[in-house]
């Protein structure tokens, strides 16, 4: 029996399905969260099946959650997509259920779960879940194929990341014949404010970059709310500092209101995300993120970030 074979067969066997994804969610948690929920219910339309987590910010334009009691828990199958660690799962009580399904495509360093499928090279978890359906001959609804198109596209940086294979435009080429308006989607997941536009300026004249490409800003609570920015905001900014042809690997600490810095890692080449994991993160090889106590952390941070850059210009490593 395939992967995808048991994780229907276990769907089959129950009359609730709760679906949860992590928190601060990215096109594809909620694409491949409400793209499975809507495939659910467009296949098994007697199932109750819910979507539930904390805010989507300004991703509201995919999908919204749904507000659910304890007690829908009991006797309930929960899946969670697209969380590498359980304790980014958005929401406590996804142990409340009877049974947990693992679907993601990150490392599998916390292999919680009673069912897991985790393809490291999916480029998005939406794209395992439109696999899921294809191999299993299910019904896609329009809306299905347009959130699991926004998590690919999401999660691909616009199909430009290196995770993107021949297999993910395949997919992605099926799901756009299923009639949504992949223009004005596209529309929605690109554009961004007149305040974010003006704080990318701030980024691009304050990132620091060394002799062998390594780079860093730090956007402190002050900064944010000198642009009217909140952290949600700050994601649209985390690919500019990979546009300048110098910079091969970066870091962009942002202030929390708590004091910490929240850390997003990413890299044109060097291997980031071990780095990641001694500062209590995690990800992929070269998307990754950290937490800091403080800016002398994020200073520890970015030189480690250092030290890989000059090995990887050294060709010391890959």
């Amino acid at each position: 029996m395939t992967i995808t074979n048991e994780i229907l067969q276990m769907i089959k066997q129950y009359d609730r399905i709760i679906i949860h994804r992590h928190m601060r969610p990215d096109p594809d948690a909620l694409g491949s969260q409400c793209g499975l929920a809507e495939i659910l219910r467009a296949n098994f339309p007697k199932k109750e099946i819910y979507q539930v987590g904390g805010p989507v910010e300004d991703l509201a334009f995919l999908a919204k959650m749904d507000k659910i009691p304890d007690e829908l828990y009991q006797g309930a199958l929960v899946i969670v997509t697209d969380t590498a660690n359980a304790p980014r799962i958005s929401g406590e009580r996804y142990s409340l259920g009877d049974k947990l399904i693992k679907i993601d495509h990150h490392p599998n360093d916390d292999p919680y779960g009673d069912l897991l499928w985790v393809n490291t090279e999916a480029s998005s978890c939406s794209e395992i879940i439109a696999d899921f359906a294809f191999a299993e001959n299910l019904t896609l609804t329009e809306n299905a194929a347009r959130l699991l198109y926004g998590g690919i596209v999401g999660d691909t940086g616009r199909f430009l990341y290196p995770a993107t294979t021949s297999h993910t435009l395949q997919v992605a080429a099926k799901l756009l014949d299923y009639g949504f308006d992949a223009v004005k989607l596209n529309r929605e997941l690109e554009q961004i404010t007149l305040d974010v536009a003006k704080l990318s300026g701030y980024l691009y004249q304050n990132l620091q970059i060394d002799e062998n490409g390594a780079g860093y800003v730090f956007l402190d609570q002050a900064i944010l709310k000198k642009y009217g920015i909140k952290d949600s905001d700050t994601a649209a900014l985390v690919p500019l500092p990979g546009t300048i042809d110098v910079v091969l690997a970066w870091a962009v600490f942002v202030e929390q209101p708590e004091g910490y810095y929240r850390v997003r890692l990413r890299s044109k080449g060097p291997v980031i995300n071990e780095v990641a994991k001694r500062y209590h993160g995690g990800g992929h090889p070269l998307a990754s993120g950290a937490n800091a106590k403080d800016q002398a952390m994020c200073q520890e941070i970015y030189r480690e970030l250092q030290v890989l850059c000059e090995k990887y210009q050294k060709n010391e490593i890959v």
